[in-house]
C-alpha cells in the first residue's frame, strides 16, 4: 500500500452558530435594565419597531402560577396581552404562527420566515457569560463532582467551601472530591478553584511553567514579600537581587481574583428587580418586571406604507431586512421572557420552604438540579440566573443566591449551606456564655444538622465569626 496524498469526503456534524442565535443568547444573560439599553439601540436603526412604554405586555404580563401543594402550574392568561391567546396552561412552550396578532396594524409577532427564528437556547453551550458557565463548557461531561466544585466557587474564582463539606454533600469520597478539584484547577483562567492566594498565584505559575524551586520558595513566602523583607526573600529562595526582582515582577502580572474578570455587572438597580414572586391564592405567582421594559411592537401599517414607495432592488433588500430584524427581535425578547419564567418557576418551587418560612429552610440547589427537572442545558441556567434579581416578601434576592451545596439533615433532604450558616449565626448571636465549636456541633445536631467539627469551624469563618477564644477575649474587652 502506498504512502501519498488523497482526497475524501467525510460527512460530520458540526453546530454552527448564526449571528442572530448568538445574538439571542447575549439576550438571555442581560438584566432587564440592560436589555432595555439593547432595545433602545434596535429601535432607534429600524423604523419598523415600535415601543410603548409603561404597558408591560410581552415582557412583564408573562405569569406562572405555583400551587404550593402539587407544585402544578398554570399560566395567568391576564395581563399576558393575548400572547397566549390559544389558551394552552403549558406557558412556556410558544407557537410563533399562532401568536400573531393585529392590534391598530401592530404585531408582537410577525410572520417573518427561516430557520434562524426559532431560539433553542439549549443547543449552544459555548457562549461565556459568566464564570460557572465558562468553566462548565471546558469540563466537557467531566463529572458532577467537578461541576459541583464550580457551582460553589466565589465571584472572585476562590473555593472557600471545604472539600470534605462538597464529599458530604455529594456523597463521594474525599479522594473523589480531591481529583475532581485538580480537574477544575487546570481550567482557564489559570488559578481559579484555589482555597488560598498561595495556591492561586502557584496555579498560575504553573500553567506558565516557571514554577521551579525558587519561585515555589517565594509564593509560600509572600508575607515576607509584602512586608519588603527582600534581602530575607533572597536567601531563602536562593537567588540574587536582580532575579528576585524578575521574580517579583512575573508574580505582580498574574491574577490574585482571576473570577473577577467574569463577573456580573453591576448596571442592575437595587430598586428595579427583574422577577416578582408573590402569593397567588394557594400558591405563588411569578412574572416578570413590566415595569423595567417597553412593550416591543412590528409596526404592520408602517410597513405597508413603505412598500408602496421606492421598488428599486436597493429599497426592497432594506425594508425587508427592517421587517426580518424587527421580527426576530421580537421574538427573541418573547423566547428570552418564557426562558427566566421557566427556571425563576422551577427555583420557586425547589426552595419553597425559603419562600414559607426563611432562610432556615433552604435546601441544596445546583444548575444540574434545574436543568434536569425543565429539561434544558445547565449552561443555559447559568445564563438565565446571571445579572438577575427576584423580590418576594423576604426581600431582594439574586437568582444566584438560590443555588448552593448543602449538609446531612434529619429530614433525608439536606440542608443548604446557607441554611446552616444562617443558624450558626443566629445561635452565636443569641449565647449567652461563649459557645465553642464542639458545642455548637451539639446544638446544630439537636437543630436537624449532623455536621463534623471542622465544618462547623469552616462555616463559622466563612461567615465572618471569631473562634471561641476571640469572642471571649472580645467580651472581656467590651466589659
Amino acid at each position: 500500500m502506498g504512502l501519498g496524498p488523497g482526497l475524501s469526503i467525510r460527512p460530520t456534524q458540526s453546530l454552527v452558530m448564526s449571528q442572530q442565535l448568538q445574538a439571542a443568547i447575549k439576550l438571555l444573560a442581560l438584566s432587564n435594565m440592560e436589555l432595555g439599553a439593547v432595545i433602545a439601540e434596535e429601535v432607534a436603526k429600524n423604523p419598523l419597531l415600535e415601543v410603548r412604554p409603561g404597558e408591560g405586555g410581552q415582557e412583564g404580563g408573562l405569569v406562572v402560577t405555583t400551587d404550593r401543594e402539587t407544585g402544578d402550574e398554570a399560566v395567568d392568561p391576564k395581563g399576558s396581552d393575548e400572547m397566549l391567546a390559544s389558551g394552552d396552561t403549558s406557558g412556556l412552550d410558544m407557537d410563533w404562527n399562532a401568536a400573531a396578532l393585529d392590534n391598530d396594524s401592530f404585531a408582537d409577532v410577525g410572520s417573518g420566515g427561516g430557520s434562524d427564528e426559532g431560539f433553542d437556547f439549549d443547543r449552544v453551550a459555548a457562549s461565556v457569560s459568566g464564570l460557572s458557565e465558562h468553566l462548565i463548557g471546558q469540563i466537557h461531561g467531566g463529572g458532577a463532582l467537578a461541576e459541583a466544585i464550580v457551582n460553589e466557587l466565589e465571584e472572585t474564582g476562590y473555593l472557600a467551601t471545604p472539600l470534605p463539606v462538597i464529599a458530604e454533600a455529594t456523597g463521594a469520597s474525599l479522594e473523589e472530591v480531591e481529583a475532581a478539584l485538580a480537574l477544575v484547577q487546570s481550567l482557564d483562567p489559570p488559578g481559579i478553584a484555589a482555597r488560598t492566594l498561595e495556591e492561586c498565584i502557584a496555579l498560575q505559575a504553573r500553567a506558565a511553567d516557571r514554577y521551579d524551586p525558587a519561585m515555589a520558595r517565594l509564593i509560600a513566602n509572600l508575607e515576607l514579600l509584602a512586608r519588603g523583607q527582600t534581602k530575607d526573600l533572597m536567601r531563602i529562595c536562593g537567588v540574587d537581587a536582580e532575579d528576585l526582582k524578575d521574580m517579583i515582577a512575573e508574580l505582580r502580572a498574574y491574577d490574585p481574583k482571576p473570577g473577577c474578570r467574569f463577573a456580573p455587572s453591576d448596571s442592575q438597580s437595587a430598586g428595579e428587580p427583574d422577577i416578582f414572586v408573590r402569593r397567588a391564592g394557594g400558591g405563588w405567582a411569578i412574572e416578570l418586571n413590566p415595569a423595567t421594559l417597553p412593550r416591543v411592537l412590528v409596526n404592520r401599517r408602517y410597513h405597508a406604507e413603505l412598500k408602496t414607495g421606492p421598488n428599486d432592488k436597493a429599497s426592497k433588500a432594506w425594508l425587508s431586512e427592517c421587517l426580518a430584524s424587527a421580527n426576530w427581535l421580537v421574538k427573541a425578547l418573547d423566547q428570552r421572557a418564557r426562558t427566566i419564567v421557566k427556571v425563576a418557576t422551577e427555583i420557586v418551587r425547589r426552595q419553597q420552604g425559603f419562600f414559607e418560612a426563611g432562610i432556615s429552610a433552604m435546601r441544596p440547589l445546583t444548575l444540574r438540579d434545574v436543568a434536569e427537572a425543565i429539561d434544558m442545558h445547565e449552561s443555559t441556567i447559568s445564563r438565565v440566573t446571571s445579572n438577575k434579581t427576584m423580590l418576594c416578601d423576604l426581600g431582594l434576592f439574586e437568582l444566584k443566591y438560590f443555588f448552593g451545596s448543602g449538609v446531612a439533615s434529619d429530614s433525608g433532604e439536606g440542608a443548604s449551606a446557607a441554611a446552616v450558616k444562617d443558624e450558626i449565626r443566629r445561635l452565636i448571636g443569641a449565647e449567652q456564655e461563649i459557645l465553642s465549636d464542639d458545642t455548637l456541633v451539639e446544638l446544630l445536631k439537636g437543630k436537624g444538622f449532623d455536621l463534623a467539627r471542622r465544618t462547623v469551624a469552616k462555616y463559622r469563618e466563612a461567615s465572618g465569626i471569631g473562634s471561641s477564644i476571640q469572642r471571649r477575649r472580645q467580651r472581656k474587652m467590651t466589659s
